[in-house]
């Protein structure tokens, strides 16, 4: 028994020491891309679930749960999060390529222990002050018995930025050696526990007879904390082999620690305006009527689906080569690096969103059955932010791998009262939760031409070439053209009235998104898109691998 449990034991050990290998950037892209695609996957059965069960039934409910999550979210991003992962990543990837472990796991407890008290006062502090936060922040348009639910709901979900904290750091940590796979699960398991809770805790916890929970819409709360807890387990796990040194305690004098103590701030502010913005939002789409909450959030979802499948992941796999190279000071393999990840991000997401217009009734169809005309307008609105927001990842870890998070912040705060502004003025004119949209993708175009227009100064106006541009006008063209064989199959096969199945639907969509994607590939091919190339080239060994040349 002890010998099997010991062969077992090294078997889990295996398998774990080979995903938490060091991978290249096209492998780390693709594992983030991957486990993003199935994280997105499980959200559109896990909102299809929860939409059936409450959105016509008990739209209020449905409200109540989404404002919920805006304070510990907002709290969240703004302690952790992506503040931690471009702050923290450099300086801790610094230590280890001068072989100074000693300074960097100094480093990485010392950030850890800090945020993790400082996220759990914050936790608390939610907990105490969530009835004021509901009633007269986050959703005083909702009625009395829906603010009720929020209220609690919120108080069962503030536990989040505490586990999420913990998982965030000891993940930046493996991003940072370039260890991917855990780190990119997490996501999916954090899913897996809200399906949970939607599929068993909505109807009730019994143990031995005893009924410890009636079950209901807060059931879904508290698979929140679950998938919380499974995505906190994922990160430990990916520790392992690691050689993380833990000690309990801040390392105040740790210069390494103090940087990240310097720049974080800045960061968190940039990345706390965010989600002050959907706090607002989620504000004045309470006074919107019913499902408007849920329609808007839900629009917001389906639209940082791509931006995280392809900003966030090629991005994020870029991200620890750009601050190597900013730490050695190569300025042009900087420029030249960063100028690749922007063409991918740009060739794959600029037809992605041109698709995303034309095809917007068949997703919304994904996670509502049937559909919903309001869900589907606010998603339209939203097509602008799918590409900018997409590329402001990759051009603001230009400024974070040089260690300025102070230009980023600047601009984010410009941006964000160009987006109040907007807010305000299309709230007035009565657009309803689409104006909440129009701001937020007008607020994208706005920050993304102006950070790119200071790294363009920043490398002497030499970082965007006229060859460059040719691409970018090549680009353009091919995703015109596939939006208009994408519109032309929606005419082709249009969605029904009896088209309100999932099984339904999807054929279609799958359809459609093939022949655009096929023609928008030979349209890069005949321009001479370099991007294309690579993608061309597998599907050709892909087809025919199997067939020889025919000797003379």
């Amino acid at each position: 028994m002890t010998t099997d449990m010991a062969r077992k034991k090294n078997h889990f050990r295996s398998v774990v020491s080979l995903a938490n290998s060091k991978l290249s950037i096209k492998a780390a892209a693709l594992v983030i891309s991957s486990s993003t695609l199935i994280s997105a996957l499980l959200g559109i059965f896990r909102d299809r679930w929860l939409n059936s069960m409450y959105y016509d039934t008990y739209p209020a409910g449905l409200d109540a749960y989404t404002a919920a999550f805006t304070v510990p979210d907002f709290l969240f991003f703004i302690i952790t999060s992506g503040a931690l992962a471009v702050t923290f990543v450099p300086i801790f990837n610094q230590r280890l390529v001068n072989n100074n472990k000693k300074s960097a796991w100094e480093l990485s407890a010392s950030t850890l222990n800090f945020l993790a008290l400082i996220s759990l006062v914050a936790s608390v502090v939610i907990m105490i002050f969530a009835d004021p936060l509901v009633r007269y922040v986050v959703a005083p348009g909702l009625n009395e018995s829906a603010m009720s639910l929020a209220i609690n709901m919120m108080r069962v979900i503030a536990i989040n930025p505490f586990l999420f904290s913990i998982s965030t750091v000891l993940s930046s940590m493996q991003q940072a050696v370039g260890r991917f796979f855990f780190y990119a699960i997490a996501p999916a398991l954090y899913n897996i526990g809200i399906i949970i809770g939607i599929l068993v805790f909505t109807n009730g916890i019994n143990i031995f007879g005893i009924q410890i929970f009636e079950g209901g819409i807060m059931g879904v709360a508290l698979g929140v904390v679950l998938g919380a807890i499974f995505q906190l387990t994922t990160s430990i796990i990916g520790l392992i082999g690691l050689g993380f040194d833990y000690d309990f305690k801040i390392h105040w004098k740790n210069q390494g620690f103090r940087t990240v103590l310097r720049l974080l701030p800045g960061r968190s502010v940039d990345q706390g305006i965010d989600y002050v913005m959907s706090i607002i939002n989620t504000n004045f789409a309470s006074r919107m009527g019913e499902q408007s909450i849920r329609a808007y959030q839900q629009a917001s979802s389906l639209h940082s689906m791509p931006v995280n499948l392809i900003g966030v992941a090629i991005s994020t796999a870029y991200f620890p080569k750009l601050s190597e190279e900013a730490g050695r000071g190569e300025h042009d393999k900087f420029d030249e690096t960063l100028r690749t990840a922007l063409s991918s991000i740009v060739w794959i997401s600029l037809p992605v969103a041109v698709i995303a217009f034309f095809l917007r009734g068949y997703v919304v169809n994904f996670i509502k059955n049937g559909g919903d005309p309001k869900i589907s307008s606010v998603l339209a609105s939203f097509i602008v932010a799918i590409f900018f927001q997409s590329v402001y990842h990759i051009v603001a870890r230009g400024f974070y791998a040089r260690q300025d998070a102070r230009t980023p912040l600047i601009v984010s705060v410009a941006a964000f009262v160009v987006q109040v502004i907007f807010t305000v003025f299309f709230s007035v004119t009565g657009l309803g939760p689409e104006g909440l949209a129009y701001a937020t993708s007008i607020s994208a175009l706005v920050e993304v031409c102006i950070l790119l227009v200071i790294l363009n100064r920043r490398s002497h106006n030499t970082l965007f070439k006229p060859i460059f541009w040719q691409s970018m006008l090549k680009i353009l063209l091919a995703s015109v053209i596939a939006g208009i064989v994408s519109y032309l199959m929606t005419k082709l096969l249009p969605l029904r009235a009896v088209d309100n199945s999932f099984l339904n639907t999807f054929p279609k969509f799958f359809i459609i998104v093939i022949v655009t994607a096929i023609a928008y590939l030979v349209c890069c091919l005949l321009l001479g898109i370099s991007e294309a190339k690579p993608i061309l080239d597998r599907i050709g060994k892909i087809l025919f691998r199997n067939i020889k040349p025919v000797k003379k």
